[in-house]
Order: structure tokens, then C-alpha cells, then sequence
């Protein structure tokens, strides 16, 4: 069997993507058709620079989600012969059902880097946006009262923050995610404290949202508790009854890490915005009504800082996908063998001179997706100014 060319290989890799292709056909038609009722979202296929950035993001996420009817080998499985591989190659003593090929060569322990790239999207994007949302849960629970009270509130807040924000990102990381950490009660201690700011949060919002109609309160908080309880006990303490609600140690140590040294940058911007925005009318005219504290900073407050936030969003994931794979590629975090960009681009650069496409492939993956995420939020960002 030949090795295929490069445009055999473009070829194939472009039909692997097909279910990709056919999602984002119909993701872009839809939200183009119908871009003047979805608000800000709409907003941005007015835009070039965020129609690009969306682009990119949702190839990846299409991709994580695909991935298992993409994948043209088991990434984790090795095949005989295929060690450094070139692109291309065909597949030795193949047998039926195995693809002919590996498409973008093989790895140093032989396994399939087209494989492992688009595999190595899920691992990211599992990680990074879900620890992302619980920063930011905790950072708006604390940056809103610590903005529109001020007082010793703010003052010890933003003393905490401070001290975290203080401390070198990347070495804040190395320890939190080091295995002498890992074994000892720091990640189970700060999951237990920061998994609880999301059932806070969503508590707070409905409960001041429908303070005034018992009925739907109840109920509305009721279900919230229930199912976040319920997600705490399996995602902190893994001590979930049902075995729905999981996170392996590995995992909840990197998960905890992010969400740990992202909540006080998202502090800092709500209280900052807190304070400009309590002083506007429309606040006055709610306290003039006796609207209760938490409904103001909730549901008068918060909706008004909405842009600015969501265009951190998509930055701090770009960010925090960036500290995911600098840990990989220290080794720290996920597990040895995972097919994370981080941990491919380590074990690919030490044979950069004799065969550069296991690093090279999984750095473009990584580039690509961050540069999306910061070409989506310089979108979201100019179409926000016009409101």
C-alpha cells in the first residue's frame, strides 16, 4: 500500500470533518437567518472579525463533540512499526476494520497524531469553559456585594484577591497541581468551598427574582438545591449515590487550580463595574422602590455589566486553555497518557529535528482555538460599544 500524498491527505482529513462541516453549515444558516432576534449573539455575524473567531471556536467544539466518529485509531491504542511515522503512511499489517493510514504520522510511542489532536480537543474543551463558569459564579457572588456595599466587605475581599493575583500565575499552578498537593486534602478542601458559590449563586438569583411569588420561589430554589446538592457531593467528594455526577482526582485538581486563580481577576472587574454602575439612575429609581438588595445587584446591576463580562468569558478561556496545555506539557494535571494538546506538543518537541509534526500538529490546534476565542471576544467587544 502507498503512502498518500499531501492532497490525498487533506482530502481525507477534510471528509473525516464532515459531520463538523454539516454542523457549522447549519449553525451559521440559522443563527444568519434569524441574527436580528438572538441580541448580542446575533450581533456578532454582523461582524467579520468575530463571524472568523466564532468560526474556529465552534470547529473545535463540533470537533470535541464528533470526535469519536472522526478519529481514525484509538488515540491511546499503538500500532506496530508506526513510531515517528511521517503523514501519510500507511498502516502495517493492517487488519480489517483498522484505517489504512495514519494521517498525520505517527507518535514517539507509536499512536495516531490526527488521533490524538482531535481527541485532545474534548480533553480541553471539558475543562477549560466548565471551570471558566464556576469562576465566574464565584467571582460575581463576592465582586457584587463587594462593589455596592463597600466597607470591610470590600476591603477584606479585595484584600484576598489581591493576594492571589499577586502570586505568579504559572508557578501559583505548578503548586497547586503538583503531586505531593494532589495527595493531601488542599483540592478536596478547595472543592468543597468553591463548588458551593454556583448553588449560591443560582439560589440568589431566583430567590431575589421571585421573592414576591412564594409558589414559584420554592419550587424554582427547591430544584436548584436538590440538583446541586446532588452535583456537589459527586464533584467535590465524589461521594455522588448514583454514580451520575463524577470528577477524577487528576481532573478536580486542574479544575480547582483554574477556577482558584481565575475567580479573583473576574472579582476584580465585577466590583469595579459594580461600583460605576450603582450609581446610575435606574439604581436610585430601584432603591427608591424598595427593591430588595440582592434583586438590585441581580437583576438591575449585573445585566447592565453583561458585555464587558461576556467578552472576559471568552478571553479567559482562551487564557485558561493556554495554562491547560503549559501544564500538559509539564506533565502536571491530567493523566500521563492523555491525549491533551499541552501534554502531546512536551513529548513531540524533544524529536522536533527528526519528526516535527507529533508537536506540531496539536500547537496549531492550540493556536487556533485561542486565537478564535480572542478574535470571538474582539467581535462581541465592538458590536457591544454600539448599544
Amino acid at each position: 500500500m502507498d503512502a498518500l500524498t499531501w492532497g490525498q491527505i487533506i482530502t481525507r482529513i477534510l471528509w473525516q470533518l464532515l459531520p463538523v462541516w454539516g454542523a457549522l453549515v447549519v449553525t451559521f444558516g440559522l443563527s444568519i437567518a434569524f441574527k436580528r432576534r438572538l441580541g448580542l449573539y446575533g450581533r456578532i455575524f454582523d461582524s467579520t472579525v468575530g463571524m472568523i473567531g466564532f468560526a474556529l471556536v465552534m470547529f473545535w467544539v463540533f470537533t470535541a463533540f464528533f470526535a469519536d466518529l472522526i478519529i481514525t485509531h484509538d488515540p491511546y491504542s499503538q500500532v506496530s512499526g508506526m513510531k515517528n511515522i511521517l503523514p501519510g503512511s500507511p498502516v502495517k499489517n493492517v487488519k480489517d476494520g483498522v484505517y489504512n493510514w495514519y494521517l498525520l504520522g505517527g507518535d514517539h510511542l507509536a499512536r495516531d497524531v490526527f488521533s490524538r489532536a482531535i481527541m485532545g480537543a474534548r480533553e480541553v474543551l471539558i475543562i477549560a469553559p466548565f471551570a471558566t463558569v464556576v469562576a465566574f459564579m464565584v467571582g460575581i457572588t463576592l465582586g457584587l456585594p463587594a462593589g455596592y456595599l463597600g466597607g470591610k466587605l470590600d476591603v477584606g475581599l479585595s484584600f484576598g484577591s489581591n493576594l492571589v493575583l499577586a502570586f505568579p500565575v504559572i508557578l501559583l499552578f505548578y503548586l497547586l497541581v503538583t503531586p505531593s498537593v494532589q495527595e493531601s486534602a488542599i483540592p478536596t478542601t478547595f472543592a468543597a468551598i468553591l463548588f458551593l458559590f454556583p448553588i449560591i449563586f443560582m439560589t440568589l438569583l431566583l430567590n431575589a427574582r421571585y421573592f414576591t411569588n412564594k409558589a414559584q420561589r420554592n419550587l424554582y430554589v427547591g430544584i436548584v438545591l436538590v440538583v446541586g446538592l446532588w452535583a456537589y457531593s459527586g464533584l467535590a467528594f465524589n461521594a455522588d449515590p448514583l454514580g451520575v455526577w463524577s470528577m477524577s482526582p487528576n481532573i478536580l485538581n486542574v479544575f480547582v487550580s483554574v477556577v482558584f486563580v481565575n475567580s479573583p481577576g473576574v472579582f476584580r472587574i465585577v466590583r469595579g463595574m459594580v461600583m460605576d454602575i450603582k450609581t446610575r439612575d435606574y439604581v436610585a429609581a430601584g432603591q427608591t422602590r424598595g427593591e430588595g438588595i440582592w434583586y438590585i445587584m441581580l437583576w438591575e446591576i449585573l445585566p447592565n455589566a453583561r458585555g464587558p463580562l461576556i467578552v472576559d468569558f471568552c478571553l479567559r478561556i482562551g487564557y485558561t486553555t493556554i495554562l491547560l496545555g503549559t501544564l500538559g506539557f509539564f506533565g502536571l494535571g491530567v493523566a500521563p497518557d492523555s491525549p491533551d494538546w499541552g501534554s502531546t506538543i512536551n513529548y513531540g518537541r524533544r524529536l522536533l529535528a527528526i519528526a516535527p509534526h507529533p508537536a506540531i500538529v496539536p500547537a496549531l490546534a492550540l493556536m487556533s482555538l485561542v486565537l478564535g476565542l480572542n478574535l470571538l471576544a474582539d467581535g462581541l467587544r465592538e458590536e457591544s460599544l454600539k448599544d
